[in-house]
């Protein structure tokens, strides 16, 4: 099942999206797609909604709207550094024997399509094509893979936008280079875990004005959603509606020779086998 959300920022209202490509309204279920619906199982009564009326019988809505972010502000964006072991050869840096974690803040989320806007001294913004895990259930220091599997709702299609300068030569944590709004298009749909049949084979790819930067597969993760989710839980709670960034391929501008970064008015156009695809145009900080 694809969950959407669809309308303008802050009015955006779910939706499914159907195997034909109709997309049914979801208002008379669910106020929105966010921790009350993950918490009161509403991944199951859509399910049933659809089973129950039927697709002919459901209230059709355009797909031409605006789509928004498919889950509402999380409590939390989770992210995963150096994930990929060809990612983390081309930074020059060691495969990590555990995972590194950092935040993002939550108000970075935007639509699929949605403008990414420079912030203010930005000089060397990047890309990272990555998947999402979109948290169902409650987790907190799971004993068990089985567990870590359940509190999984589904995944998602991110852009992890990065300011290099911010994140590498202002000390501290990362977060100061990934937390600026619009730092995280995602979408345009949230895929159920039970639609994709191997997390670890979906291809990934990500365009710079029409030229491939990123082309990888999640076969390269180091480590599998599943283990992601059980490692944070033992250190934190992880509330339903919640994402993690799991980490992206090589490709980045970073790891260029020389460097390449992003500049106003450059498009990103990027992928997941499964997840739909993205495209953001750069803009500056003030543009309308």
């Amino acid at each position: 099942m694809k969950l959407l959300r669809l309308g303008e920022p802050g009015l955006e209202r779910p939706a499914a999206l159907l195997s034909d490509g109709r997309v049914v309204e979801l208002g008379d279920l669910a106020d929105d797609i966010d921790a009350v619906f993950f918490r009161n199982g509403g991944i199951a009564r859509v399910r049933e909604f659809l089973t129950e009326t039927g697709s002919a019988h459901a209230r059709h809505v355009e797909p031409t709207k605006r789509i928004g972010a498919p889950i509402a502000r999380p409590h939390q964006i989770i992210c995963v550094g150096l994930n990929y072991s060809d990612h983390a050869r081309e930074t020059g840096q060691d495969v990590p024997t555990e995972p590194i974690l950092f935040t993002k803040s939550p108000n970075t989320l935007v639509g699929p399509n949605d403008d990414v806007r420079m912030p203010r001294g930005a000089t060397k913004l990047d890309w990272e094509v990555e998947l999402g895990i979109v948290i169902g259930a409650r987790a907190y220091e799971l004993d068990s893979d089985l567990e870590s599997e359940a509190a999984i709702a589904g995944y998602v299609l991110v852009n992890d936008v990065s300011e290099r300068a911010f994140q590498l030569e202002r000390g501290g944590q990362w977060l100061k280079g990934k937390s600026a709004p619009t730092f995280n298009p995602t979408g345009p749909w949230l895929v159920t875990a039970d639609e994709i049949p191997d997390v670890l084979d979906l291809g990934m790819h990500l365009n710079v004005n029409g030229v491939n930067r990123q082309a990888g597969s999640t076969a390269t993760m180091i480590f599998d959603p599943v283990t992601i989710v059980r490692y944070i839980s033992q250190f934190l709670a992880l509330e339903p509606g919640d994402l993690i960034n799991t980490g992206t391929p090589p490709g980045v501008g970073m790891g260029m020779t020389p460097p390449e970064y992003l500049r106003e008015g450059d498009v990103m156009e990027l992928a997941i086998d499964g997840l739909g695809v993205q495209r953001q145009l750069v803009v500056g900080r003030d543009s309308p």
